[in-house]
């Protein structure tokens, strides 16, 4: 009878990069995710150098009765992958920028690697809040940027995908070769396969009149109402988020915002400075900001915007979208989350959606939601005094927004497994497809773990 360690070794030999067990030094860190809250726990990993790794993989996956799941940066983690085969795809190392506006890139790329290599020639990616997260998880979930609703989805600027589906054969696809593919993976994350390499269009945007403005927890209610209603009246060339936030004194926040409730006004401007300063002035004048950091900044600078965390930490995310955000919406939320409530979460967020992102794309895809008008976000730190609060707190959040919910969400939005969870980020008809190109592409069902659609028995 072959053993597991046997059947192991056979893998091993198959692969030019490196296969990692339970025990070995670096098991640990290729199952590290940025949410340390969740605890990868495979039979192994592929530490893979080329597709062939990534194909061997899956076909082993497949051969021995085993799921194969993927990660790269970590930082898409939603489940622990019990023992599953983990395929790591950081060492798909690939960025090439092209100065005609378009970059190639492998699953390992981190999009800081792709802005400062566009930067070069005034081009830039259309690139997440935070730069170092990876392009094929962020971009193959949508990917809603600091600039999104002048330039929409990331996933709609894909050009071709290079993917080893669950049958464990590479292809290539584009919106002519494989088109059953390109709608799939475009918005359905690791439903369809492993994604190997990307590429994808650029723009032309070396600069932005971009950042945040800080105030007080007391000028919670007006700064709100303010932005609900100046939000309603912008432009596509501007993109806008406002978050409630309780960050912790800890090395890089702020010391006006640490130990504090505050409220951030977050907002990029593509176009002239002064026309951004004109159409933020409304803003700046709700309150006396504490900290006002909008100004002109290279595209490089983008993660400033947001100035999310760099590091690992336990986290416990929910998210809602919302078909619009009047007044009594604000109310409801200032009374469960303002600086009144005892709010224990770090951050809740509304993004303002709409402009670009409502606009059809050229090729569709299975991306669903553009007609969201807000998206909601709700992010704690599970840590003693307040981790048991956290997530019945989250639900009384949402239930106090729930007359505004569409009932959707979006894949990169706090990250979830379950069909429940994965429902919400589908309507119907694309859920039912995706299942359908899933049972084709993937007859053995080897992708099921992780953020898939599976049909249910």
């Amino acid at each position: 009878m072959t053993t597991a360690v046997e059947s192991f070794d056979t893998l091993r030999r198959r692969l030019t990069g490196a296969l990692a067990l339970p025990g070995d030094p670096r098991y640990t860190e290729l199952t590290a995710g940025f949410n340390v809250a969740i605890t990868a726990k495979p039979a192994a990993v592929v530490e893979a150098r080329d597709a062939q790794d990534v194909a061997e993989a899956v076909r082993f996956a497949a051969a021995t009765g085993r799921a194969a799941g993927v990660q790269a940066t970590g930082h898409g983690l939603a489940g622990t992958f019990d023992e599953a085969i983990l395929v790591h795809t950081g060492k798909l190392d690939e960025c090439v920028v092209h100065p005609d506006g378009w970059a190639r890139v492998g699953a390992g790329v981190r999009w800081q690697q792709v802005i400062d290599a566009a930067a070069e020639h005034g081009l830039a990616p259309l690139c997440g809040a935070a730069p170092g997260v990876g392009v094929v998880g962020y971009t193959t979930g949508g990917g809603l940027g600091p600039v999104a609703r002048t330039f929409g989805w990331a996933s709609d600027r894909v050009r071709a995908v290079e993917i080893v589906t669950g049958d464990g054969v590479p292809r290539r696809v584009t919106a002519t070769d494989e088109p059953d593919l390109f709608w799939g993976v475009r918005g359905g994350k690791g439903a369809l396969g492993i994604v190997t390499a990307l590429e994808f269009d650029l723009i032309q945007q070396p600069s932005l009149y971009a950042g945040a403005l800080y105030f007080a927890g007391a000028d919670s209610a007006t700064v709100l109402h303010r932005w609900r209603e100046w939000s309603s009246t912008l432009p596509p060339a501007a993109t806008t988020s406002l978050a409630f936030l309780q960050l912790p004194p800890m090395p890089g926040v702020p010391e006006p915002l640490a130990g504090r409730f505050t409220v951030a006004v977050r907002f990029a401007w593509t176009e002239s400075p002064e026309a951004g300063s004109s159409v933020l002035a409304p803003i700046r004048a709700a309150a006396d900001p504490i900290i006002d950091a909008v100004q002109t900044i290279p595209y490089a600078a983008i993660g400033m915007i947001h100035a999310d965390p760099t590091d690992p930490m336990p986290v416990i995310e929910e998210t809602d979208l919302l078909t619009s955000f009047p007044a009594p919406a604000a109310d409801a939320l200032l009374a469960v989350a303002g600086p009144a409530a005892r709010s224990p979460q770090v951050i809740v967020e509304l993004r303002q959606l709409g402009g670009a992102l409502a606009a059809p794309p050229e090729h569709p895809s299975a991306l669903c939601h553009r007609d969201a008008a807000f998206s909601l976000n709700i992010i704690g730190v599970p840590v003693p005094p307040v981790a048991a609060l956290i997530t019945p707190h989250a639900a009384a959040i949402r239930a106090a927004l729930s007359p505004w919910s569409t009932g959707g969400a979006l894949p990169n939005m706090a990250a979830g497994t379950g069909a429940d969870r994965i429902a919400r980020s589908y309507d119907p008809a694309t859920l039912e497809r995706l299942m359908a190109l899933a049972e084709r592409y993937d007859p053995a069902n080897v992708l099921r773990v992780g953020q898939v659609p599976v049909r249910q028995s």
